[in-house]
C-alpha cells in the first residue's frame, strides 16, 4: 500500500462550556490513502463531523484540539493561519451537510465557484474561472449550466444544491474531499445520483475522499474502508466485507441489525436500546456497555483498547474475540 495521504495520531477534540470539557472526539487514529474511499459512520452526535472540521481547523474558538494531524507530511494543527488558508479549499475541500446555510445567498453559485478558484490562483482571469464554473457545474450534472451559474442558491434545488456544492470543492482539483453527510434531507433517488457523481468526480480527480454519513446502506457499495464511530471513540474500523460480514464489535452489529432488510429475512426491525451517553459525563468504562447486549463487569472497569482481529481490521471491545461465541448463545 502506498504512503498515507493524511495520517491522524491520538486526536481529541473537547469544547470548554460552562459545564466542563465536552469530549467530543477521543484517541482517533487512522489513515487516509491516495484514491481510496473511507467511510466514517455512526449515530448524531458520534463524532463523525467534529473530527472533520478539526482536520480543516474549521471549529470555534472554545475548542481544546490535541494530537498529530499530518497531510502529505505537513502538521495541518500546527501550521500557521495563511498556510492552512493555502492548505484549505486546495489540498483538502469539504463539502458541508447543508449547502444552503454553507452557500452565500447573495451571491450567484457561479461567482462563488469563480471566488474558489481565483483565491487560490490570482493568475486565473475572472473570464476564464467563469468559463471553468460553468465546466464544473456541467461536471456534476446541473442542467443548463451556463444559464444555472449566473442563479442564486434560493433557486437550485436541494439535490442541484449539493451538486454546486460538489462543483465548489472540487474546483481547485483537491488530494483530499471531506463529504459530510452530503445526502442528507435529499430523497433515496437524488441520494443515489449524489453519490454517483461524487465517484465520477473522484475518478476523474483521482482524489481520495472521506465520506461522513450515519446511513450504513449508504456507504455498501461505496466505500474501501468504513470506520464506526460511537461517543466520540473508533470503535470497528475494517474493510466493507470485515465490517458488513465479519463484524467483531458489538456496537457495529447492533447498527447492522437496526437496518431494514428488504430480501424480508427479517421479521422486525432490531432498534439499539437505550440513548447514547453525555459527552459531557459519560459512563465508567465503555461507553456502549449500558445499551450492550454482551456487557460484563469488566466493560466498566476501564475504556477497551483497539483489537487488531485481522488485516486492517480493529476493534475497541474487551471481548472481541468472544463475540463469535456469544451470538451464538444469545441468538
Amino acid at each position: 500500500m502506498s504512503d498515507a495521504l493524511l495520517t491522524v495520531d491520538h486526536l481529541n477534540v473537547g469544547f470548554a462550556t460552562k459545564a466542563g470539557i465536552v469530549q467530543a472526539a477521543t484517541d482517533i487514529t487512522f489513515e487516509i490513502y491516495p484514491g481510496e474511499v473511507l467511510a466514517v459512520v455512526g449515530e448524531s452526535g458520534s463524532g463523525k463531523s467534529v473530527t472533520a472540521l478539526a482536520l480543516m481547523r474549521l471549529h470555534p474558538d472554545n475548542t481544546i484540539v490535541t494530537g498529530d494531524v499530518r497531510f502529505e507530511g505537513r502538521d495541518l494543527l500546527n501550521m500557521s493561519d495563511r498556510e492552512m488558508r493555502a492548505t484549505r479549499g486546495n489540498d483538502i475541500a469539504m463539502i458541508f451537510q447543508d449547502p444552503m446555510t454553507a452557500m452565500n445567498p447573495v451571491f450567484a453559485v457561479g461567482d462563488q465557484i469563480v471566488e474558489t478558484i481565483r483565491v487560490h490562483d490570482s493568475s486565473v482571469s475572472k473570464q476564464e474561472a467563469w468559463t471553468k464554473s460553468v465546466d464544473l457545474l456541467k461536471l456534476v450534472g446541473v442542467p443548463e449550466p451556463k444559464r444555472r451559474a449566473s442563479q442564486y442558491p434560493h433557486e437550485y434545488s436541494g439535490g442541484m444544491r449539493q451538486r454546486a456544492m460538489i462543483a465548489m470543492a472540487i474546483a481547485n482539483d483537491p488530494k483530499l474531499l471531506i463529504a459530510d453527510e452530503p445526502t442528507t434531507a435529499l430523497d433515496v433517488t437524488v441520494q443515489a445520483q449524489v453519490m454517483e457523481v461524487l465517484h465520477e468526480v473522484q475518478a476523474e480527480t483521482g482524489s481520495a475522499m472521506m465520506l461522513i454519513t450515519h446511513d450504513l446502506g449508504l456507504v455498501a457499495g461505496s466505500a474501501d474502508r468504513v470506520q464506526v464511530m460511537y461517543a466520540s471513540r473508533l470503535m470497528e474500523t475494517g474493510t466493507i466485507d470485515q465490517i458488513f460480514y465479519e463484524s467483531q464489535n458489538p456496537y457495529t452489529m447492533a447498527l447492522l441489525d437496526s437496518i431494514p432488510d428488504l430480501d424480508g429475512l427479517k421479521e422486525q426491525l432490531e432498534p439499539i436500546p437505550g440513548n447514547p451517553p453525555s459527552l459531557l459525563n459519560p459512563p465508567s468504562g465503555c461507553a456502549f456497555r449500558p445499551r450492550c447486549a454482551f456487557a460484563a463487569d469488566v466493560c466498566a472497569a476501564e475504556v477497551p483498547a483497539r483489537v487488531r482481529v485481522g488485516d486492517q481490521h480493529e476493534s475497541r471491545c474487551v471481548r472481541t474475540h468472544e463475540l463469535e461465541t456469544l451470538v451464538g448463545v444469545t441468538s
